[in-house]
């Protein structure tokens, strides 16, 4: 079983990017969507976050916006709560993936926004970053709900830059133009993995903008 990691900074379409790859039938496992579970009502992360940040559990479920607010700008803090959600995050993630072996999946897809910034790209046979234009991914990130350039910014100093994400890349999809073109680029990073000529330092110049 190969595994293809997914990874992109914010507003870069990298969740457009995983739906289709579900559509065409690709097992993906969603880090963020990990995450929301485990912070949900009866998350396995509740007790743990609400001992380390008292206050920030209502209703059984942790308050995001609550934690993001205690946790913005606080490395330390930010550190606290990165100890209590990467382990947990990977437990999955390695269940996940024990399951697709199981069912003699050929190709699953890892989809983690910070992936080579915690040193995800180990687990992965080939990496895709998705990337677009300056110009239209801040304007994308700042029509979200609460989202201001502050904010924006703070998110960004947690991520390595577009362009070395685009350097260490095995392929890339450009998500600035259109649908079409990202997607015939997924599908080429896609065929490419699926007959092992995808791989971690073998990097593909045609899939480079």
């Amino acid at each position: 079983m190969r595994v293809l990691g997914l990874t992109g900074s914010i507003g870069m379409g990298k969740s457009t990017a995983a739906a289709a790859l579900r559509r065409l039938g690709v097992p993906v496992h969603d880090a963020d969507a990990a995450v929301h579970r485990l912070l949900g009502k009866g998350g396995a992360a509740v007790a743990r976050v609400e001992a380390a940040f008292p206050g920030v559990v209502r209703g059984g479920a942790v308050d995001r916006h609550e934690l993001g607010r205690r946790v913005f700008g606080d490395p330390a803090a930010l550190a606290r709560l990165e100890a209590i959600l990467h382990p947990l995050v990977q437990h999955m993630s390695r269940r996940f993936l024990r399951r697709a072996r199981a069912a003699r999946r050929r190709l699953v897809v890892l989809d983690i926004p910070l992936l080579f910034e915690t040193g995800g790209q180990s687990r992965c046979d080939a990496v895709v970053v998705v990337s677009a234009p300056r110009f239209v991914q801040r304007p994308r990130v700042l029509k979200r709900p609460g989202m201001t350039a502050e904010r924006l910014a703070g998110v960004e100093a947690r991520q390595m830059p577009d362009a070395e994400k685009r350097r260490r890349a095995d392929a890339m999809v450009p998500t600035g133009l259109d649908r079409r073109s990202a997607l015939r680029a997924l599908r080429r990073a896609l065929k490419l993995a699926r007959r092992g000529k995808l791989r971690r330092g073998r990097c593909h110049a045609r899939n480079r903008p």
